[in-house]
């Protein structure tokens, strides 16, 4: 019997499995998870006085009496939010209002829960009377920021300054750009009737900078996310989604992809018994709709029973903040978090 002539197809399939083996795996590890979190802080001031703003009340001599020792756990607190969406990897970026200034950041970035994932910061100070503004965290591993901006917000019937929209154009390790939006409208201070214009005057100043990139490249990966101070059936919001004419919701480039988190029983802020979904994310039909680059897997409200103060006279759960009027209580956030999860491709080693 011929060994050889047995032994050489052996060797050939061997080698054929080996290389199968070879290639799927490492075809399977260039997927991975990207995450996009969002998070209003609730008034995340450090406890120095600022000349330049209205930031008295977050002062050691306040009413409020805050101080080092609740802002560096305001800190701690917000750190294991962020750190226990994903027990295995920390977001790569994390949208944020209510921030006081570029230190705060920093304080945060280095909280000991959340060093090592390295985040670089983009930040902006706004007009806004208290000093609370928008910014972003990024892991700079995972992203890369190659142009950022302040879009300016200003009534026409009004004065008052608001909070600038922050823009950050930046492209992924697989060099895939990303157009980001972060968001912090006017509230309903007044009404929500009242109030109503206020947000719709900066819904169309988003929905026209979205229009400029979408026009450039109907296929550009655009996200926006923010406390919107509105539901996801508003007014302002059905115009960021689909711009003059919200008729045409089905054939609109971008999608409100947290609008059916709303619920009697589920929201992101809860106020006089109601859960109202606040905070959201829009994103255009390219991260939602197509199979290739970015790919959308869902969002969702990070809620842990840790993050939730419940209020046994009527039964009800809400988040569990840091501040009620001057009473501290040493909690979180007002807002819960939500977060787009997605799928890259990393390009291979």
């Amino acid at each position: 019997m011929n060994f050889k002539s047995i032994l050489n197809p052996i060797k050939r399939i061997g080698i054929l499995i080996l290389l199968l083996l070879y290639i799927l795996p490492s075809k399977a590890q260039k997927k991975s998870t990207f995450r996009v979190m969002f998070y209003n802080v609730e008034n995340l001031f450090d406890t120095i006085d600022s000349p330049n703003t209205i930031d008295e009340e977050f002062l050691p001599t306040a009413e409020k009496q805050w101080n080092s020792t609740r802002y560096n756990e305001k800190l701690d607190h917000l750190a294991q939010v962020i750190s226990s969406v994903s027990p295995k990897d920390l977001p790569e970026i994390i949208g944020m209002a209510e921030v006081e200034n570029e230190l705060v950041l920093k304080d945060l970035a280095n909280t000991e829960a959340l060093k090592k994932g390295k985040y670089g910061i983009v930040h902006y100070d706004s007009p806004d009377k208290r000093g609370i503004d928008n910014a972003l965290l990024y892991r700079q591993k995972e992203f890369k920021p190659i142009a950022s901006e302040k879009i300016e917000v200003k009534f026409t019937d009004s004065d008052y300054p608001t909070r600038d929209i922050l823009y950050v154009k930046g492209v992924n390790r697989k060099k895939d750009t990303l157009h980001i939006f972060v968001n912090h409208f006017p509230s309903r201070r007044g009404g929500k009737e009242a109030s109503e214009p206020k947000r719709m005057q900066v819904a169309k100043i988003l929905r026209s900078h979205i229009e400029n990139i979408l026009k450039q490249n109907p296929h550009a990966n655009v996200i926006v996310m923010g406390d919107f101070n509105d539901n996801p059936s508003d007014n302002s919001m059905l115009y960021v989604a689909d711009g003059e004419d919200q008729q045409l919701n089905q054939q609109s480039p971008m999608s409100n992809v947290t609008a059916s988190l709303h619920t009697d029983t589920s929201g992101t802020y809860f106020y006089r018994g109601h859960w109202d979904m606040l905070d959201q994310f829009i994103i255009s039909s390219a991260v939602l709709k197509e199979p290739k680059g970015v790919e959308f897997v869902n969002v969702a409200i990070f809620k842990q029973p840790w993050m939730l103060y419940e209020n046994k006279r009527n039964n009800t759960f809400a988040p569990n903040r840091s501040y009620g009027g001057p009473n501290y209580y040493g909690g979180y956030s007002d807002h819960l978090p939500v977060v787009l999860t997605m799928k890259i491709y990393r390009p291979k080693k």
